[in-house]
């Protein structure tokens, strides 16, 4: 169902089963195919594909020949129905390429809300990504991979599979991430290497000169004292009862599986 007040360019091809909220924009020679839901106010410039099996939300602003929700780059992938999902007020620059989850993974891509994604960033199927990210130009994710909220890429960060990105992190241009990379941490390097917290970050966030010494003495008892991610995990439950900024960092290490950035 198209709802009366979108807007859709003569020159774009929208399928008849597509359901497109009140007040979209659809700029000339796009494309959106059956099973895809666009919410309200939501913006396709010139030339975005919309593949089937998408699903995006309110206040969105997709730019010029963006692909979003295509099949799996995944040789698994036999043409089940999957999904991607995206959340509300996300802007993605030009030539960003979102694919669809596979069966293997859950069957659904999510991305949040609240997203600045800039151009030409990928993001592989079953990739799981949080609210208020910022990604910068060239940022790839590989399949499976998790973004907890609030993360800085910088340009042409990549990101191996199955890693998980913590909340707060920051990355610098070019960094090349192959292990998981915990909340609060700034890394850079091929391959990643940990160097302190995201304190400007924080700062911006509202957190408080208490809250990020307290992250300090986290770090440095995580990277600085030569103590086992066992013993490290140990000593930051002990600290988390007291200062409640270090429990995500507790529990980020809790489902950390591949390891962290060292």
């Amino acid at each position: 169902m198209i709802h009366e007040s979108a807007q859709i360019d003569p020159a774009a091809r929208v399928d008849a089963t597509a359901r497109i909220a009140a007040d979209v924009h659809i700029g000339p020679w796009c494309s959106v195919a059956a099973n895809v839901s666009i919410g309200a106010r939501t913006r396709l410039d010139a030339n975005v594909i919309v593949h089937e099996g998408t699903r995006i939300g309110c206040d969105n602003h997709l730019h010029a020949f963006s692909c979003i929700g295509g099949a799996p780059q995944d040789k698994k992938y036999a043409g089940e129905a999957t999904a991607l999902e995206i959340g509300d007020r996300n802007v993605v620059r030009e030539y960003c390429t979102f694919n669809r989850g596979t069966a293997q993974g859950g069957g659904t891509t999510r991305i949040g809300s609240d997203n600045w994604i800039m151009a030409y960033v990928h993001v592989a199927h079953d990739c799981q990504v949080g609210n208020e990210i910022i990604m910068a130009n060239g940022t790839t994710l590989a399949g499976h991979v998790e973004v907890d909220d609030q993360v800085i890429f910088g340009a042409f960060t990549v990101i191996h599979q199955f890693c998980l990105v913590g909340a707060h992190a920051f990355t610098a241009m070019g960094t090349v991430i192959l292990k998981d990379v915990p909340p609060y941490v700034t890394v850079s390097g091929n391959s990643a290497e940990p160097h302190g917290i995201n304190i400007e970050g924080l700062k911006r966030r509202g957190y408080s000169s208490d809250s990020i010494q307290a992250l300090r003495r986290a770090y440095k008892t995580l990277y600085k004292q030569g103590l086992s991610k066992v013993a490290a995990l140990g000593q930051l439950r002990e600290q988390s009862t007291s200062v409640q900024e270090v429990a995500p960092l507790v529990e980020f290490l809790e489902r950390s599986t591949r390891g962290i950035v060292r």
